[in-house]
């Protein structure tokens, strides 16, 4: 009789949970994701967990995310690899309450990112740790949690400060999430969308759900799906009755089909919205929400990229996570005006270089229409060369970018792919980034011939470790991926090619992109025809683009990079990346517009002024600024998609040139100086689609601006205030800079300011800084709900400019000293 007693029992218990456990769908929003960034507490030691937790002095306020490095001073002590900026060990606390605390719930804690080596505890208890500080990190609360006076503590060890040849910032700077649960919910990560089947006229829709059970028995449960439209109208979804058992592998699957389905594309990111819920009888336990999208693609060896079935070329960029002045903390406002710069180029990917990214990107990229790929990792076992007197300069340093990768790497590429697996935006997983660099720590004996460029190490070195190994770590980090995710390609981006083809590492990709390896693109597609190359990175060479346009197995080009980082920096001062073509204040420098000319179908026409023709071929020291002695020679500079286009000075035609740019000739004009008007006119078929006009900048005398965001609507909204220097006619001047002051009436934060100097060594928190080729960028966030709020900004030798922003509002005036 003790069998029947016991399941009786466990039944009774099941039953009693969905009764008083579930919520019904008037109460379901207690249960969910809510940011959890608000009122916390860091402080800077070296010291253990039990001082941590008596500790009552040396606590600063802080709101997440938040970067200590970037808010402390540069120095030549540290490491130019990561900026010059310093690591360190941090600590982080938060107090707080639940209200309506319920002892049946599960409660858990989910960090985006703490970089790096992060150790947790709630009262007191130890949580783990996570030595990536790239990958999300989850915890269960439950067991530890009271209805008050809960204190969660974050150890994060970033002592280590030359462990990167990038900026990685320090600290939790990323989002964190406090998540509520029913005792049987959706597992983390557990609902993933795709269609296993699309054409013209349907798609099939395949729901693959797993769901965590934490109570004892067997549990009829039904799980809906509901598929709407962009208006929210619902167009179709699945229901199932299923049974689930105590632990956490119960799956299940959802399947429907779409008819006509509105493609997700670059130029048309449609996308739906999947709502996925669980409920035991009458009682909603778990609802997952979120924008999916369908699209088709798949890559040809010998054609290239498809998307929709359309053949697509990848008009990519490199990005890092920073931002200047805010560091690795990058609000989401910020991102969505960098990536719409970046639309603005045509461009239309992004690589997510070299590991996973904040979580917000990717929704980004769904929404605005970029292709992604997601990057897991720059090394694996063996730590790689960081510079620290400066780029290709002094002996590297070796320290890891984070500990155990034997025993964490499967999970963190797991954890990569299933956080992202929804995202329409990607389309391929990479393991790595140039982990095959010629001694960079792998070596082979084929690097005493052949023509791989070998920058440190030349020839074979016996004492390293064989490149074969790149092939064993491979397999494992491939595999990984697909157990969880096989709808998407996955690839690696080599530098050493010549190299990685005596392993099996390129065998085990699906696709094999190739790092400034444009001279390998033709042999090796004869010689394995059955391989997909693409250009994973590259320089921004004209003759790198024509790599791709002439060949049609090529499918892409990812340019290094889109925007200008901290780190990877010159010897000293330099702290800082100049690599982009976009600078660290958002900025598009010059060479921006050549791409431009590249990849964007709307006209456009630029102009820009050199000294000499080398620098016109070389696109080096151009300036935008037309300026001069009388009748000094000038060369000035064309970009263009049109077909031809007329330069003008002063409304005199200097003559055409075709719209057409050579290996050895861009368009160009060598003219004497004479101060006025230069005026470049665009055209297709003989009509006009363009223009662009440079005038002689007169002496700074104002100080103008504009705000990125037209209106703020609520707290903690971000905007960007954009001030340049300019002459009385309002153009800029870029050789005049001069030390700017700003001050604050009303609810308004300043975040940090950047000029995209990258020598300069001032403070990114003070409320002031020096100009850079006339412009300054100040982030700026709001903290209330007042109306009204004013911004002056003042300098010793110019008149004082105020901004004043109301709500919905933004108004521009400028008071005469």
């Amino acid at each position: 009789m003790i069998e029947p007693i016991k399941i009786l029992i466990g039944a009774f218990l099941v039953l009693f949970s969905f009764f008083f456990l579930g919520r019904s769908e008037a109460d379901a929003q207690q249960i969910g994701k809510t940011l959890f960034n608000d009122k916390w507490e860091f402080q800077l030691g070296d010291f253990e967990f039990e001082k941590a937790k008596s500790l009552q002095e040396g606590w600063t306020s802080v709101a997440l995310p938040h970067d200590w490095s970037i808010q402390s001073p540069f120095s030549s002590e540290w490491a130019s690899g990561t900026g010059f900026l310093p690591g360190g060990i941090g600590w982080y606390r938060k107090d707080f309450d639940i209200a309506e605390f319920d002892k049946q719930l599960k409660y858990a804690v989910y960090f985006d990112g703490i970089y790096k080596n992060s150790e947790i505890w709630i009262n007191g208890h130890y949580l783990g740790k996570r030595p990536n500080g790239f990958i999300p990190i989850q915890h269960d609360l439950t067991p530890f949690l009271k209805a008050d006076n809960n204190r969660l503590i974050v150890k994060v060890d970033h002592q280590n400060f030359a462990d990167a040849r990038y900026y990685t910032g320090s600290g939790i700077y990323r989002n964190v999430y406090f998540i509520q649960s029913n005792p049987v919910h959706f597992a983390q990560w557990g609902v993933f969308f795709h269609t296993p089947e699309i054409n013209a006229n349907k798609a099939v829709a395949q729901v693959d759900i797993e769901i965590d059970q934490n109570l004892q028995g067997k549990t009829d449960l039904t799980v809906k799906a509901v598929f709407k439209n962009r208006e929210g109208e619902k167009i179709t979804g699945d229901s199932k009755s299923i049974q689930g058992a105590e632990g956490s592998n119960n799956k299940n699957q959802l399947n429907f089909e779409v008819e006509n389905p509105h493609l997700w594309s670059t130029d048309d990111p449609y996308l739906y919205t999947l709502e996925v819920e669980l409920w035991a009888g009458n009682k909603l336990m778990d609802q997952w929400t979120d924008r999916v999208g369908i699209r088709d693609f798949h890559f040809d060896p010998n054609k290239g990229f498809f998307l929709n079935g359309t053949s697509t070329l990848i008009k990519g960029v490199c990005i890092h996570h920073d931002a200047g002045a805010l560091g690795a903390a990058v609000p989401k406002e910020v991102w969505r005006n960098r990536l719409q710069t970046l639309k603005d180029l045509g461009s239309n990917a992004i690589r997510m270089s070299h590991y996973p990214h904040q979580d917000y990107i990717y929704d980004l990229c769904d929404e605005m229409g970029f292709l992604v790929q997601d990057e897991a990792f720059d090394e694996w076992e063996i730590a790689k060369n960081k510079w620290i007197e400066g780029w290709n300069a002094g002996t590297p340093g070796n320290d890891l970018n984070h500990d155990g990768f034997e025993d964490w790497a499967e999970k963190d590429v797991a954890d990569m792919v299933r956080r992202n697996r929804n995202r329409p935006s990607i389309i391929m997983w990479s393991i790595g980034n140039e982990v095959d660099y010629p001694n960079d720590p792998y070596s082979h004996p084929v690097l005493d011939e052949g023509r791989n460029p070998q920058i440190y190490g030349k020839g074979f070195q016996k004492d390293n470790p064989p490149a074969s190994r790149m092939g064993e770590i491979s397999k494992t980090l491939v595999d990984a991926v697909k157990r969880v995710d096989t709808t998407r390609p996955v690839t690696a981006a080599l530098a050493g090619v010549a190299m990685s083809n005596y392993t099996d590492y390129p065998d085990h990709l699906d696709i094999v992109g190739y790092n400034y390896q444009e001279y390998r693109y033709k042999e090796d597609h004869e010689q394995y025809p059955d391989r997909v190359i693409y250009g994973s990175e590259n320089g921004d060479a004209l003759e790198a683009w024509l790599a791709v346009t002439e060949n049609e197995f090529i499918s892409s080009q990812f340019l290094w990079t889109a925007f200008d980082f901290i780190g990877e920096a010159r010897p000293w001062p330099q702290r800082s990346s100049g690599a982009g073509i976009i600078d660290l204040a958002g900025i598009p420098k010059p060479d921006f517009y050549f791409r431009q000319s590249l990849w964007s179908e709307k006209p456009m026409v630029y102009l820009g002024v050199a000294e000499n023709e080398r620098q016109v071929l070389r696109r080096s020291n151009i300036s935008n600024s037309w300026k001069g002695e009388q009748g000094d020679t000038k060369w000035v500079t064309c970009y263009t998609n049109a077909d031809e286009v007329e330069l003008f000075i002063n409304g005199r035609s200097l003559g055409k040139n075709q719209g057409k740019y050579e290996l050895d000739q861009m368009i160009a004009w060598e003219l004497g100086y004479e101060e006025g008007e230069l005026k470049a006119v665009a055209y297709n078929d003989g009509i006009q689609v363009a223009e662009y006009a440079l005038n002689t900048p007169g002496p700074v005398s104002k100080i103008e601006g504009k705000v990125t965001q037209k209106q703020f609507t609520k707290e903690n909204e971000v905007m960007e205030l954009e001030i340049t220097l300019t002459d009385a006619s309002g153009n800029l001047v870029e050789d005049s800079d001069q030390e700017l002051t700003l001050d604050f009436q009303g609810p308004i934060e300043l975040l940090g300011l950047e000029s995209g100097d990258l020598a300069s060594h001032e403070s990114y928190q003070a409320s002031f800084r020096k100009t850079y080729k006339g412009r300054l960028k100040a982030y700026l966030k709001t903290n209330g709900n007042s109306a009204s709020i004013q911004i002056r900004v003042s300098s010793p030798n110019l008149p004082e400019a105020i901004f004043n922003i109301e709500l919905n509002e933004v108004k521009y005036q400028v008071s005469f000293l």
